[in-house]
């Protein structure tokens, strides 16, 4: 793995570890000026994001909410792009779950780019 897929996985395992343990301030210093995210709902195309504040915020919604339960999957970099394969729980009951992956970009130290897809 190169150096640049090093610091990128680096980078989203802690992004990914922010909702995992609940930690919305973890993701201050991960999110760069002029990100963009387009979520997984609603369908076709998800809602989008635009720039640091708007992804952060709504990132941050997401890993404080002590309902929802992630779990990486897997976590793959190469270069500057890094995929997370992740698991989804709202509640105990095993229907109550669903997998998707976020397909995203990293540059000088910051997510730049984050697409998400869900399982239907």
């Amino acid at each position: 793995m190169t150096t640049e897929s090093e610091a990128t996985r680096e980078i989203l395992e802690r992004f990914n570890g922010a909702f995992e343990a609940h930690r919305p301030e973890d993701l201050d210093d991960l999110i760069g000026e002029g990100c963009v995210l387009e979520n997984t709902t609603p369908a076709p195309d998800g809602a989008r994001y635009e720039g640091r504040e708007a992804c952060l915020n709504f990132w941050k919604g997401v890993a404080s909410s002590a309902d929802l339960v992630f779990k990486a999957e897997e976590i793959f970099a190469m270069g500057d792009r890094g995929i997370i394969r992740w698991q989804l729980r709202w509640s105990q009951r095993e229907a109550d779950r669903t997998r998707g992956v976020n397909i995203m970009r990293v540059r000088d130290g910051k997510i730049v780019e984050a697409l998400g897809y869900m399982k239907g």
